[in-house]
This record gives C-alpha cells, structure tokens and sequence, in this order.
C-alpha cells in the first residue's frame, strides 16, 4: 500500500471553492467531528474566533477511496499557470468520453467553472478548464 496523499489548494473562499470541487468530484464536505452536529459548533469548542471559521474546508471521498482536498484561505489571489492540476476522469468506463466529459462541462460551468480549450491530439482528447479562482484541470 502506498503513503496517503491530500491534495491542499490555496483559495480566497475555501467554503465556496470547496463545494465546486465537490461537484466536480463528486466528494462530500467533510463531516464534523462525532459529537458536533456542524463544524462552527466544533470551531467554538476548541476556541477558534467566529472571525476565523471561514479559513479552511475539506472534501473527502465518500466511498473512502480518493484523496482529502483542503482548501486554506492565503490573503493573495493566483498569478501565474498552475505548476500541478487534477485530471477529472467522467467519461471513464463510459461508451462515449466525450459525451460523458460535455454533460460535465456544462455543469461544472454553471457552478463557476471556464472552458479554455479543447485539446484534441494523438496522444488524447480533453477540456482544458478553471475553477471558479482560476485554478486549471482538465476534464475527460
């Protein structure tokens, strides 16, 4: 078994960038803590200011199998081309990929996301995109 791996995005509005990828992955925000029935009534407890619960978010995988995403809140926006992106793989095991990769597109698109280009080549066909803050992957 190999070593366990989250993935963590810098964001202007962890909350929000978080649901997107939630969409996009069809991941769950991750659940509080047992015994907390939401996570601003856990913040509280261990005394973090209200001021401060929008400072991160989570994802997870709800079969278990996928990674974590963390989205932490840094003061600064994006400014160059991602040096890493995540490949989102809907049209895996499907009969038509492209089909499966367009229906995606068109929801992701209405929850903030942007088509770049089309990347049609012998080596693979794929939509290049970005999130909501500009954050690259591509959609296949």
């Amino acid at each position: 078994m190999g070593i366990g791996v989250q993935i963590t995005f810098d964001a202007h509005d962890p909350g929000t960038l978080a649901e997107f990828w939630a969409l996009a992955l069809g991941y769950v925000v991750q659940p509080p803590p047992p015994g907390f029935a939401d996570w601003p009534t856990f913040l509280v407890s261990i005394g973090i200011p209200e001021d401060q619960h929008d400072r991160a978010s989570a994802l997870v995988d709800p079969d278990g199998v996928g990674p974590r995403l963390f989205f932490q809140k840094v003061p600064e926006g994006k400014t160059a081309k991602n040096r890493v992106h995540l490949d989102v793989n809907v049209g895996a095991g499907t009969d038509d990929r492209q089909a499966a990769a367009r229906a995606h597109q068109a929801t992701l698109e209405a929850a903030g996301a942007t088509l770049l280009r089309v990347v049609d080549e012998p080596g693979g066909w794929c939509l290049v995109m970005q999130d909501p803050e500009g954050n690259e992957f591509c959609l296949q």
